[in-house]
């Protein structure tokens, strides 16, 4: 969505031959002020736009999981819960990132409509955790790979282990498919969680894009050049 939004923009406003006509009538020794000044305008300019952008409804998990605390300036986990003794964590991101080359096609909603969700379950006293890699969609959950791999800090989750991990999940028999199926979703892994993760991934990105805006113009802004005297 607020990729859209920016290339959007970027149609409307040609960045780079705007900077290019008003270099060519410049001395050299404006060049460089004159093009700070340009790309700081232009952050400013969609820095405003985004700042105005309206967010999506609130929308609140499923009761049985928590929020993690500073879930949304981090790559960690989003959503807790406890099950008996086991720890569920989760973490999500779209899969149009995901999957390499997903990010150029901008254009296909249904994209955006596709989650990848990192499922961590964990017990106390086990240097090992259940992870599961699974597709989330507004009306399904469907299950990529299962992997037993060691147990990994919140920063970690979404990072890939080199070592064996299990079996391709397409090759399990059915029966263990379904039942892995079966597994997650009486630990409240399932469809029910796409509402709330889909808007939290949109306040995610806008919240993102408005730093990314705000931190180039401040160190455009601090590098400026010299005033000749």
């Amino acid at each position: 969505m607020w990729r859209r939004v920016l290339r959007e923009a970027t149609v409307r406003q040609p960045w780079s031959m705007i900077s290019s006509k008003r270099c060519l009538s410049s001395s050299p020794t404006s060049k460089p002020a004159a093009v700070d000044n340009l790309l700081l305008r232009y952050l400013k300019e969609h820095y405003v736009e985004v700042s105005k952008m309206n967010p999506p409804p609130k929308v609140n998990p499923p009761s049985e999981f928590s929020i993690v605390k500073s879930a949304l300036d981090g790559n960690g986990p989003v959503l807790t819960r406890t099950y008996g003794n086991e720890e569920i964590k989760l973490s999500v991101m779209r899969m149009a990132y995901a999957v390499p080359g997903g990010v150029e096609d901008d254009e296909n909603d249904e994209d955006m409509n596709q989650l990848f969700l990192h499922v961590d379950v964990s017990k106390p006293g086990q240097d090992k955790s259940l992870h599961f890699l699974c597709g989330l969609y507004p009306d399904a959950l469907g299950v990529h790979s299962v992997s037993l791999r060691p147990k990994l800090d919140s920063a970690e989750l979404l990072e890939v282990t080199a070592t064996y991990s299990g079996p391709h999940f397409a090759e399990l028999d059915e029966r263990m498919r379904d039942t892995f199926h079966g597994f997650i979703e009486e630990r409240g892994v399932d469809e029910k969680l796409f509402n709330f993760l889909q808007a939290w991934l949109y306040v995610k990105e806008h919240r993102s894009l408005m730093r990314w805006f705000k931190t180039a113009g401040a160190y455009i802004n601090e590098n400026k050049p010299a005033k000749s005297s």
